[in-house]
């Protein structure tokens, strides 16, 4: 690149692994980055070249305080990232994800930077988040397309998305990149070994054990891996299953009615149970002790698990939803099941843990690894997104 381009990254405070993954990335292209985080994402990395400037203009985003506080605190983030916008040098903002009020985000922040003269990326992890959840109205998808119009390019994850960008919101083609979903890099490794994760966890070196992990809401889909669980017990299958996330807000009456679920099937010793935020460093044991990651989506375009499984070398199985089913190779990097179908979920688990991939896991670790690298690598990404900055500037 013959010169610098210099961007502001506004990451909404949030998604340590992909603001930290694209960051590099960039540098790598040798982008100069204003970073626009919070206490949550700071690390080492933004501190560690000259072409990042990290600004942590969000701050503290700790949940457990009073309600006036938190108002106080993204009034205050707003009012910065506004004066930020204005005093920029920067010709691109590049926003990663919306902040706290989506429709103020869509429409008034998007028209302020268009007034201030900058061009504007976005990236839509979800081209329509409130369809998936099923609270999807007039002024979501009003706001939505303000937000693309007013976008000069927007990149996506899937070619299904970028079509569905096309179809139902009017975008013309040549405004919309596809680009992999990186692979999460951020993550903490250590020598913990599998069984040592076990035992931290309770459980035996030689229990077959799968995890679900993540924020738990009903497009999880969360209630069918516990019915298969439980038909697989019923006939004598032994398997234990860890469910660790914490509950997105509004979703409370779906955790109480799957914690019921588990008491009807029978199965409330064969699941463990950690209902929180599991901060980075801890994600490791996790991991380490799955033997496999289930993903029984509902609906959903992509999904960052299945790259943070393949980082640790894991295998997936996963419903037939979105472009899920591109990012898995049967019986090599795991299995994919019908949607909705615990008795075909049940099958895809049966299947695994009979199979060679389950037998040598140890030896298809690296093996997984490596697909994601080459499928998912952050070079890819950097390389793509650099080259739209210079068109947009063009």
């Amino acid at each position: 690149m013959e010169k610098t381009i210099r961007i502001g990254l506004l990451t909404g405070g949030d998604d340590r692994s992909y603001a930290l993954g694209l960051t590099g990335a960039l540098v790598a292209e040798g982008v100069s980055v204003d970073f626009i985080g919070s206490d949550k994402l700071d690390a080492p990395e933004l501190h560690s070249s000259p072409l990042i400037r990290f600004l942590n203009l969000r701050g503290d985003q700790r949940e457990n305080v009073g309600k006036g506080k938190k108002i106080a605190r993204i009034l205050k983030y707003y009012f910065r990232l506004l004066k930020y916008a204005a005093t920029t040098d920067a010709p691109i903002l590049h926003i990663l994800w919306n902040n706290k009020f989506e429709f103020v985000d869509r429409v008034f922040l998007m028209a302020y930077y268009r007034l201030l003269g900058k061009k504007i990326a976005f990236t839509a992890h979800n081209v329509n988040a409130a369809k998936r959840d099923r609270r999807d109205d007039f002024l979501n998808r009003l706001t939505l397309k303000i937000q693309y119009r007013l976008s000069h390019h927007i990149f996506v994850h899937t070619e299904k998305m970028k079509g569905e960008l096309m179809t139902e919101f009017g975008v013309a083609e040549s405004k919309a990149s596809v680009i992999p979903f990186g692979i999460n890099n951020t993550s903490v490794f250590t020598a913990l070994t599998a069984g040592e994760a076990k035992a931290r966890l309770g459980l035996r070196a030689d229990e077959k054990t799968l995890l679900f992990f993540g924020q738990i809401a009903p497009y999880k889909g969360l209630e069918y891996l516990v019915s298969a669980l439980a038909k697989l017990a019923a006939s004598g299958g032994q398997y234990r299953l860890i469910i660790a996330g914490k509950v997105k807000q509004g979703c409370e009456e779906y955790w109480a009615q799957i914690q019921q679920q588990i008491i009807d099937g029978k199965i409330q010793s064969q699941t463990i149970q950690h209902i929180r935020h599991i901060p980075n460093e801890e994600v490791e044991i996790y991991f380490k002790t799955a033997d496999a990651v289930a993903i029984p989506y509902v609906d959903i375009f992509q999904s960052g698990v299945p790259f943070l499984a393949y980082s640790f070398g894991l295998p997936v199985i996963a419903s037939d939803v979105g472009s899920l089913r591109q990012d898995i190779l049967e019986g090599k990097t795991g299995f994919i099941c019908q949607p909705r179908d615990p008795v075909d979920l049940a099958r895809a688990i049966e299947t695994f843990f009979a199979g060679d991939l389950y037998g040598q896991l140890a030896a298809q670790r690296q093996v997984i690894r490596d697909f994601a690298n080459e499928r998912h690598s952050w070079t890819k990404v950097g390389q793509i997104t650099a080259k739209v900055y210079q068109n947009l500037l063009a």
